[in-house]
């Protein structure tokens, strides 16, 4: 079970889900079982955590990115995501090397609770192995993902 997984099952323990809270993921974006998204552009994917991993992190207080330039092995740890329940780590879903942060979360981490799949996003990173990005969730398997941890 990865960090994020494990942050969110503890600090969702017991809880029931409010009503009118949807789990839907936006078409165009790729998931990973550890609730990150990644939106692909060729060889370059735009990475955050999803609306479900948000929603049961609560109150987003701090950030920490990954220096542009530097390297992750696909599911090694490329920032971490503090909230008010827990921290937890954000991995990278392909090998490669960061291109890009949101300086802008920094200083408003809150980004991520109110637009975790638009302005919310924390990093970009060139895959160097470009067939990584197919293993990757649709957003009909992440539903079921989603489907599965709740039973």
């Amino acid at each position: 079970m990865s960090a994020l997984t494990e942050a969110i099952t503890t600090a969702t323990e017991g809880l029931i889900p409010e009503e009118g809270i949807t789990m839907s993921s936006p078409a165009n974006l790729k998931y990973t079982k550890d609730h990150e998204w990644a939106r692909l552009e060729g060889d370059v994917a735009t990475v955050g955590i999803t609306q479900h991993a948000q929603e049961r992190l609560g109150d987003l207080v701090f950030v920490e990115l990954p220096d542009v330039g530097k390297r992750f092995e696909k599911g090694a740890p490329a920032a971490v995501v503090e909230s008010v329940k827990a921290a937890s780590d954000v991995y990278a879903p392909v090998t490669g090397k960061v291109v890009e942060v949101n300086a802008a979360l920094s200083d408003k981490p809150e980004t991520i609770n109110e637009d975790a799949y638009g302005d919310g996003w924390i990093f970009v990173i060139e895959a160097e192995e470009p067939e990584q990005l197919n293993e990757l969730l649709d957003p009909d398997a992440y539903a079921e993902l989603l489907e599965d941890e709740d039973h």
